[in-house]
């Protein structure tokens, strides 16, 4: 990315570890596709309605703790993650929620903006198949106000994911 790119990404409103990230991956034609909204995108909803597009095409990146160590379950924003999945698919002995702080230390941003790739730390990176689903998913940029769009497939390339089923069924 050219130094035009980069403050231009950076402009964008992306956090600027999702910029050079951004940057590091050559996706230059990512930049001006960011969206920055006004009032906070920091849920699935927020971002849907924010969007004008479905629930499903929004793509949730979500860290969970296996056995204590980080990982990242990329999922569409009308679904949830099963836990119990996610630990067979890890060969976990315990999977739960991260906690707050090991968020922002594991990728480096704020719940409500974590992006699918670009973290601060390497982590195992889990995509729920249900992503495929869509032409075009929208993920955020690094801050509870930033999105951007990609094709799933792509998204989960760059993220460097293993396409899996941890998908909630509905019951």
């Amino acid at each position: 990315m050219t130094t035009t790119a980069a403050t231009d990404a950076e402009n964008s409103g992306a956090h600027p570890l999702f910029a050079q990230a951004l940057r590091e991956l050559g996706l230059d034609e990512v930049v001006p596709l960011i969206r920055r909204f006004p009032e906070a995108t920091r849920t699935a909803a927020e971002a849907a309605a924010a969007l004008g597009c479905e629930l499903s095409q929004i793509c949730k990146s979500l860290i969970f703790a296996a056995d204590g160590v980080p990982v990242l379950v990329l999922m569409d924003g009308a679904s949830r993650v099963d836990l119990e999945l996610v630990r067979k698919e890890l060969g976990a002995d315990k999977v739960t929620r991260a906690k707050v702080d090991v968020v922002r230390e594991t990728t480096g941003y704020a719940i409500g903006g974590v992006p699918p790739f670009g973290h601060r730390t390497r982590t195992r990176v889990l995509a729920d198949r249900s992503l495929l689903g869509h032409e075009t998913v929208w993920a955020a940029a690094g801050t509870p106000y930033t999105v951007f769009p990609m094709t799933p497939r792509d998204l989960v390339a760059h993220a460097g994911a293993t396409l899996v089923d941890v998908r909630e069924s509905a019951s």
